[in-house]
């Protein structure tokens, strides 16, 4: 038996107050922004209510503000890491010679070291992805905080975190359950993102200068990306959004003027959010202009989010190295902040083709189950999980192939089951196991010699089917949630 949350209001309804609930749900959902645009009839002029589940799951106060507290530290830890040339160099070596995707960001990265760094000043919106992890069959207070990864890049729902706790406090309000809502944490993230990108735009000091928007050359999740302009507009009304896809960039959409001053449309660029870019098929021309396009963005003096170095910092290999005894120490002279994040640390192990590389491919081999196989990738649906990815089989294959130094493997982390209605569009809803993921965002401004702003910037919670192994709504196989604090 596995352990188990209690849902925080009871959900057992009958038809009729069910169908009433959930059809407000949606139409509260489809009025209220908490949408995406459908991949199956995907349509510019249209779309759908986000993927959600019913009623806030529950989750444990004390390890929600954990994760709050850690944020600034984890912002700071990529910010030491990323403006640490010899520490990528050597972490990421052997990964640069089996990962052609890797080994392209490294290639710009020493470029433009060699070159000479344009823009010394880096912003950082960064999510920390955490779930609640314990030894099987273990009681629910031996829970805690285990840390799934840190993403640097397209670190997306700013908008779709906060917005689904909105919906949420709605629902509840219907279930009269209005007496609860204080267990629904405030959440800021859309102000506090948006707050960090004009920032950076004031600290580049160029009035009329625009802040560009990275994207796909289609885009699904259009909600969370278009209220972050929203909101910027909101925040600062002189400041002005444009939207660019890589392919154009590179085929004439940009320059760098003699100052190194990037140029969209005669508009000077003064910060560039990427929602877009940390996935090969990204990168999909023939003459290769999308990589063109990025080298120019990272020489130029725009201010990134991230920056080549930052993007390099939040890879799978880095993440996989900081948890090996003693790396943590290179980043951080101080024992206490050593200690607090290595706290939340789960078991990561290296697939090197060395003796280590070879004793973690045959613990995964005889016990797939307990693994997870990560490659250096971002966005969701990367990932080989257990018997059924045949996380074994794949390791079986790559034996004494060099490709495996450019996976990971992961300890499996097993958070406690929750009942709850899965809402999704075009089917019925679904009464499911579920198992939730806790991402914290953050916000860190600064350069190679100090920190100018480092922030908490609110939360998100994302909900999957207990037997569903990738948990992304963008990628159709997780839910918007939010958490609902208990004590335990």
């Amino acid at each position: 038996m596995s352990t188990r949350l209690e849902p925080c209001v009871s959900i057992n309804f009958d038809s009729s107050t069910l169908d009433e609930i959930v059809t407000k749900a949606k139409d509260w959902a489809l009025m209220h922004g908490v949408c995406m645009r459908s991949r199956l009839n995907f349509s510019p002029d249209s779309i759908n209510f986000a993927p959600f589940v019913l009623v806030p799951s529950a989750f444990p106060k004390k390890e929600f503000e954990k994760a709050i507290e850690l944020q600034t530290l984890v912002n700071e830890m990529i910010h030491r890491i990323a403006n640490n040339y010899e520490f990528l160099k050597s972490t990421l070596a052997i990964t640069n010679t089996v990962d052609p995707f890797t080994a392209q960001l490294f290639k710009i990265y020493t470029t433009v070291q060699e070159e000479g760094v344009s823009q010394a000043i880096d912003l950082g919106l960064i999510r920390s992805d955490v779930m609640l992890g314990a030894e099987p069959e273990m009681p629910l207070s031996s829970f805690k905080l285990r840390q799934v990864e840190v993403n640097t890049i397209a670190a997306g729902f700013g908008w779709l975190g906060p917005s689904s706790g909105r919906l949420h406090r709605f629902v509840m309000q219907e279930l009269s359950h209005g007496d609860k809502l204080q267990q629904l944490p405030e959440n800021n993230a859309l102000e506090s993102l948006c707050g960090g990108m004009l920032k950076a735009w004031e600290i580049y000091n160029q009035p009329q200068a625009v802040i560009l928007f990275i994207v796909e050359e289609i885009t699904y999740n259009i909600c969370d990306q278009r209220f972050h302009e929203f909101e910027i507009r909101k925040q600062n009304p002189n400041v002005r959004v444009i939207r660019r896809n890589l392919t154009q960039l590179g085929r004439g959409g940009a320059v760098l003027d003699a100052e190194r001053k990037l140029i969209v449309d005669e508009h000077e660029v003064a910060v560039i959010y990427f929602r877009c870019g940390y996935s090969p098929d990204q990168y999909m021309s023939a003459d290769g202009c999308e990589w063109d396009a990025r080298l120019m963005i990272e020489r130029s003096k725009a201010i990134k989010c991230p920056s080549i170095s930052y993007h390099l910092a939040g890879t799978k290999k880095v993440q996989q190295v900081l948890a090996d005894p003693g790396n943590l120490e290179r980043i951080f002279d101080d024992p206490d902040k050593v200690a607090r994040l290595r706290d939340v640390f789960t078991g990561l192990y290296s697939l090197d083709l060395d003796e280590e590389g070879d004793r973690a491919a045959e613990m995964a081999i005889q016990n797939p189950e307990k693994y997870v196989l990560k490659p250096q990738r971002e966005g969701g649906g990367n990932n080989i999980y257990g018997i059924e990815a045949s996380v074994g089989e794949v390791l079986k294959q790559l034996k004494g192939n060099p490709e495996r130094a450019s996976y990971i493997l992961m300890d499996v982390i097993k958070p406690p089951l929750l009942r709850n209605w899965m809402i999704r569009p075009s089917t019925q809803p679904m009464l499911v196991d579920t198992l939730s993921e806790l991402g914290i965002f953050g916000v860190v401004i600064g350069n190679a010699k100090e920190i100018l702003h480092n922030s908490m910037g609110g939360h998100m919670l994302r909900t999957k089917i207990h037997t569903a192994n990738e948990g992304g709504v963008a990628a159709g196989l997780g839910a918007l949630d939010s958490p609902f604090l208990v004590d335990i």
